[in-house]
């Protein structure tokens, strides 16, 4: 008996031992390893360098929360401008709870991706701390994610970045360093729906990329203008498809258009499916535009920044005249009868217009037949004025609605058309900031989301628990009290119609 006890103490205490002394393992701190060739590895030298990048950076262009950013990752004599012309545009007195650096790995693949939970990251600036805790939740919570040392050990496309934020940001932060392996669109989708809960005013996230390899200076120019506007059209399927189509093309000596484009295609995810995002490029320059790079073999340089403005009817100075209200009734209904003739679309010579039917805003188009919906598409984000979004989402309205059959040409003169402006989406945390009857609702859950206009609480005489019901179930698909878990955002809408207009319909 006693040997017994004897012996339970000794494991209870080997046991106590062992868990005391393997909570928190040794750390393995990730050095550097292009110091002197990507940047200084003197540290007075690079903060010297990294002081002339910021002074020639380009000026602020937002002063909204800036919740992600574009940037380069080849040689600081190449690129330090435009990355720094991105770090330049954050508040470096904000404090963020974690900064996730995100790039594509340039020597492995795998299927997903590689999170770094060893160690800090080390740089001439001093090391930079890596959140251990969020970093093995991914991993335990995913298998798309695993921590491969072969990803990080050689790779520069993070390390490159972590200067820049210690230069500039003044608070302490910490990063969580992702390496993307991946090849395959559908798995970056997955990764995204996995970092996207991340994707709040309290982080930031740093994405990692060039653009056009080696092709000569017009050839890169051209290449990097489609592939940065196919990212500021915010769509992961057209920057997708605009990656495919620069391949296609056999540019002279172009190796790629982005060689980062998981780690874009992954944030273009996310901010898809985030209300109230806007791109914002900031600069672009390529390696023939400076002293050391000539201009028959260039590499190209873009940075963004992702934010959460909306310029739609932002402010109470915004107001559509009877006029324009008449412009942009006629211009849906001109639209859809072209369309269904087979004409040319009707263009509007900008100069002629308002400022306000010039705005970018987020607008919806219904369409009604004898009282009743026969269609209804919109968008909250806008990155075109708002005459265009109107046509755009006319003919969605009429001929892409899945819930009707689309319209036809003998079915015009019984159509009623109405429009909503929509107001920025304003997030809420209670159900006691919405209002019925004045406010739209917006739900988002697990990659789920759905919307009600504020005039659908006239047209049902719902009460507000009701009309959350609905929407949760009926248009977000996340069961009727699903708006209870779910991001709840808030916007008002400037609405008119023929019907109140007494708009002649042609």
């Amino acid at each position: 008996m006693n040997n017994s006890v004897s012996l339970f103490t000794f494991l209870f205490v080997l046991l106590f031992m062992n868990c005391a002394g393997q909570q928190t393992p040794k750390q393995i701190v990730r050095e550097p390893v292009v110091t002197g060739t990507f940047y200084p590895s003197d540290k007075t030298e690079l903060q010297n360098q990294l002081a002339e990048f910021f002074k020639t950076a380009e000026n602020k262009i937002s002063d909204y929360d800036i919740r992600a950013i574009i940037v380069p990752h080849a040689g600081y004599v190449f690129s330090g401008e435009v990355a720094a012309s991105a770090f330049a545009q954050i508040n470096p007195d904000k404090e963020y709870s974690r900064i996730f650096v995100i790039g594509t790995s340039h020597h492995i693949m795998m299927n997903g991706a590689s999170i770094y939970n060893r160690g800090n990251y080390r740089t001439p600036l001093g090391e930079v701390e890596v959140d251990f805790e969020l970093a093995n939740q991914l991993l335990e919570n995913s298998k798309l994610f695993k921590f491969n040392p072969a990803a990080h050990d050689r790779e520069h496309s993070l390390e490159v970045q972590l200067p820049f934020l210690q230069y500039h940001l003044k608070k302490p932060f910490k990063i969580v360093p992702i390496i993307i392996s991946t090849q395959n669109a559908a798995t970056c989708q997955k990764i995204a729906d996995a970092l996207k809960p991340y994707f709040t005013n309290d982080n930031l996230f740093v994405i990692s990329s060039d653009f056009s390899h080696y092709p000569n200076y017009a050839d890169a120019v051209k290449t990097d203008k489609i592939t940065g506007d196919a990212i500021a059209s915010n769509s992961p399927e057209m920057f997708a498809e605009t990656i495919n189509k620069n391949e296609q093309k056999n540019v002279p000596g172009l190796a790629t258009s982005c060689c980062g484009w998981s780690s874009v295609l992954t944030l273009l995810c996310i901010t898809s499916e985030t209300p109230g995002i806007a791109i914002q490029h900031v600069k672009y320059m390529n390696s023939g535009d400076t002293k050391y790079g000539d201009k028959k073999r260039v590499v190209g340089y873009h940075s963004f920044v992702f934010t959460m403005k909306n310029s739609s009817a932002e402010n109470n100075n915004f107001i559509l005249s009877p006029d324009d209200k008449k412009l942009l009734l006629d211009l849906a209904r001109e639209t859809i009868i072209s369309r269904l003739n087979n004409k040319d679309l009707p263009k509007q010579s900008e100069a002629k217009l308002s400022e306000a039917t010039k705005t970018q805003c987020g607008a919806f188009v219904t369409l009604t037949k004898n009282d009743k919906l026969r269609g209804c598409i919109g968008r909250f984000v806008a990155t075109e004025p708002l005459y265009k979004v109107v046509q755009e989402m006319a003919l969605s309205a009429a001929l892409e609605d899945r819930r009707f059959s689309p319209i036809k040409l003998n079915e015009m003169d019984e159509i009623e058309i109405e429009i909503s402006v929509l107001t920025p989406l304003k997030p809420i945390s209670s159900i006691d900031e919405f209002e019925l009857g004045k406010h739209g609702i917006y739900m988002m859950k697990n990659g789920r989301s759905g919307t009600f206009l504020p005039q659908v609480a006239h047209d049902t005489h719902w009460n507000k628990e009701e009309f959350l019901g609905h929407c949760a179930r009926d248009k977000a698909g996340i069961g009727w009290d699903g708006w209870k878990e779910a991001q709840l955002f808030t916007y008002e809408a400037l609405v008119f119609s023929e019907k109140e207009l007494k708009t002649a319909k042609k």
